[in-house]
């Protein structure tokens, strides 16, 4: 089972909850989720496993480099997988909509702007706010 295997690797204990919510959060590779997300995902399967259990797997996903935590502007902590790759990110500030795009060319102008400062880049974060075509169209 590929969710064993990682927790392992991590150092953490195979438990069931931690299999749980692991499958939840690679079942939706695409998504930003909350524990609040992960949660009623969980009482969708019919899945006894209390918030502040999936609170407490969550940051412990976090502190073993499994996930990455976000705190988007006037949002909740959200959730995503670690082995997504670099990427960054645009946010509607009337849904909440995160929308996730690579580029390249950012990406090594922040490696150039880190060196020309004497930096050795270890980790950066774009977001990017404004309005969504969906969230524009809602309107009409």
């Amino acid at each position: 089972m590929l969710e064993q295997n990682e927790l392992k690797k991590a150092g953490l204990k195979v438990t069931l909850p931690r299999v749980k919510i692991l499958e939840i959060i690679e079942s939706n590779p695409d998504w930003h989720m909350s524990a609040e997300d992960v949660y009623k995902e969980l009482l969708n399967r019919g899945d006894d496993v209390g918030l502040a259990t999936v609170y407490r797997v969550l940051t412990q996903f976090e502190a073993a480099d499994i996930l990455k935590r976000h705190q988007f502007e006037g949002g909740k902590s959200v959730f995503e997988l670690i082995s997504k790759g670099d990427h960054d990110h645009l946010v509607c500030i009337k849904t909440g909509l995160v929308e996730e795009f690579h580029d390249p060319v950012i990406q090594e102008r922040v490696a150039a702007i880190a060196e020309q400062h004497g930096f050795d880049l270890t980790d950066y974060s774009l977001v990017i706010y404004g309005i969504s075509d969906q969230a524009k169209n809602k309107k009409k």
